[in-house]
Formats: structure tokens, C-alpha cells, sequence
């Protein structure tokens, strides 16, 4: 993966074309530019992610969770949930509304997220899987990756895969091994 392929993954922003065009040497500067500009802009995030993940733990659910709903948005959420690790953030992610955890799943990493998952409650975590397989199908594939047995059961039993002719068209298709897993449980 190129410097600038990595830039666009970090960012989730498309990358202008004209850094195509530029020499690597330039290429790497305005990486190195853009990536200090971010580092001073985000300086002491990290410390507010923290400090926010230790207050709410003495906080109930039932006041956090509409506060958070309301307010926080959904990629603030996710990185307090880094900072809270998995067993904390877990005991959002059951009461949050499906929505809005969905929002938030996105700006967590495929390992936490099926981390997540794995502890949750067995209703909340298949409602998730039901609904990431409707609307987000790909990703559900990434966390699907990292997903213990049981839980891949559940997505096997709910997922709609595609014809097996389809999937041998696309032989160097990233989820083909957890597409085979599952298609094998079904």
C-alpha cells in the first residue's frame, strides 16, 4: 500500500488527484505536512478521550446513554470507547440505539469491534449483525474476520451471500475466506 493509499484509509477522505501527479519526494512532503497539521490540531485528544472514559464509569447507563445520543458524536464516542477498552465499552454498546452504535462501529478497528460483539448480550449483538448485513454488508465482512464461532453462526444464519459463480468471478475478493467459512455453516 502507497503512502498515499495509507493517507486515504486513515483519512476516509478522497485524496485530491493532483497528488498523482506530483513526484513521490513531494508526495512524501505534503504526507508529512498533512499529518503535522493533523498531529497539532488533535493535540490533547488523546488525553480528553481518557479523561472522559474515567468519568463515565461513575456515571449510570441510563444518564450516559441519552447524553452520549445527543451529543457526542459518533466518532468522539468511538475513540472514549478505545480509551474505556473492550469490557467498559461493552456495557454501552448493549443499550446503545442500534443506530447510533452502528455510527460508531465504523471508527472502531475490525479486531475491537468483533471483540465487542463477543461480549455483548446475545440479542443486542445479533441485532447489530442484522443489521450491519443490511446496510453495511462489507464491513460486517472485516469484523466477520475476527469473530469467534458462535457469532459467526449467528451471521452465517442471517447472511445472504452471493451466488458461488459470483464469488469465483471476484477469486482475489478480500472476504473470501470468511465468506467460505460462513457459506459452510449455512
Amino acid at each position: 500500500m502507497s503512502e498515499l493509499e495509507k493517507l486515504l484509509a486513515w483519512s476516509n477522505l478522497p485524496i485530491p488527484g493532483v497528488l498523482h501527479e506530483l513526484p513521490h519526494h513531494q508526495q512524501q512532503e505534503v504526507i508529512l505536512w498533512a499529518k503535522k497539521v493533523v498531529s497539532h490540531n488533535t493535540e490533547g485528544l488523546d488525553d480528553l478521550y481518557n479523561a472522559i472514559s474515567m468519568i463515565v464509569k461513575y456515571i449510570p447507563n441510563f444518564m450516559v446513554i441519552p447524553l452520549m445520543v445527543a451529543h457526542i458524536r459518533p466518532r468522539i464516542a468511538a475513540e472514549v470507547c478505545i480509551k474505556m477498552g473492550i469490557d467498559q465499552a461493552t456495557g454501552y454498546a448493549n443499550d446503545l440505539p442500534l443506530e447510533y452504535f452502528s455510527d460508531v462501529s465504523k471508527h472502531l478497528d475490525a479486531p475491537m469491534m468483533a471483540q465487542i460483539l463477543e461480549k455483548m448480550r446475545k440479542q443486542a449483538a445479533e441485532k447489530f449483525i442484522h443489521h450491519e448485513l443490511k446496510h453495511h454488508q462489507t464491513r460486517l465482512l472485516d469484523i466477520a474476520l475476527h469473530l469467534d464461532r458462535r457469532l459467526l453462526e449467528i451471521v452465517a444464519k442471517l447472511a445472504t451471500l452471493p451466488e458461488q459463480e459470483q464469488e469465483d468471478a471476484q477469486a482475489n475478493n478480500p472476504h473470501k475466506t470468511v465468506i467460505d467459512k460462513i457459506r459452510a455453516m449455512q
